[in-house]
């Protein structure tokens, strides 16, 4: 039974951590993914509770790592539109349109559109908004492309530090071993006695 119950722990683990590396695409979007992430790991924590992993260095280091996500996020997106001669109305007018790209394109090419939606909508939004302030053709394509790189390289940095949270976690939280020896491919087959053994180590 403990073996069963060693099982079982493996499993839940490697979901959850599954998950945690899904959610990190809502990061496209501009949603607080890598928050949510963290959300959901104090529920694992409260309801899974393993002393001494999920201890208070860990907090420290994940809220940490959320907020350089988030100020990496934004500072690359105005430093990047800035240099390309983006006004404050223009910048915020990209972050807009990114985000209601990132919306109206998910679900298209499995999932994939919400990321070429957010660098339209970036730089659609940019554009008009530029153009609206009366700015030539020439200097407001210029600030929408710097909108539209700008979003692209936060949205980048924001998902590695988020992938750098699940990786934190998933070294948290992985059990310390496998509940069942798994044989290298291309091994022989294990021995009778062996599958007996492993059995045994399983439901005993």
């Amino acid at each position: 039974m403990e073996g069963l119950l060693q099982l079982f722990s493996f499993g839940l683990a490697y979901f959850f951590v599954v998950l945690l590396a899904l959610l990190l695409l809502l990061n496209i979007p501009g949603l607080p993914a890598n928050w949510l992430i963290l959300a959901l790991v104090g529920i694992w924590q409260f309801v899974h509770p393993q002393p001494g992993h999920l201890d208070v260095w860990f907090w420290v280091m994940a809220i940490g790592l959320a907020v350089l996500g988030e100020i990496l996020e934004t500072g690359v997106q105005l430093v990047n539109a800035r240099r390309h001669g983006s006004t404050r109305t223009g910048t915020i007018a990209g972050m807009i349109g990114a985000f209601a790209g990132a919306i109206l394109c998910a679900p298209f090419l499995l999932g994939i559109g919400a990321l070429l939606g957010a660098l339209l909508g970036a730089w659609l939004g940019c554009l008009l908004a530029e153009l609206a302030r009366g700015r030539p053709l020439s200097e407001s394509l210029d600030a929408a492309f710097g909108a539209m790189m700008g979003r692209f390289l936060g949205t980048v940095c924001k998902c590695g530090v988020g992938g750098a949270i699940v990786a934190l976690v998933a070294r948290r939280i992985w059990p310390d071993s496998l509940p069942v020896p798994v044989p290298l491919p291309g091994a022989l087959p294990p021995e009778p006695g062996q599958v007996v053994f492993w059995l045994e180590q399983l439901f005993c």
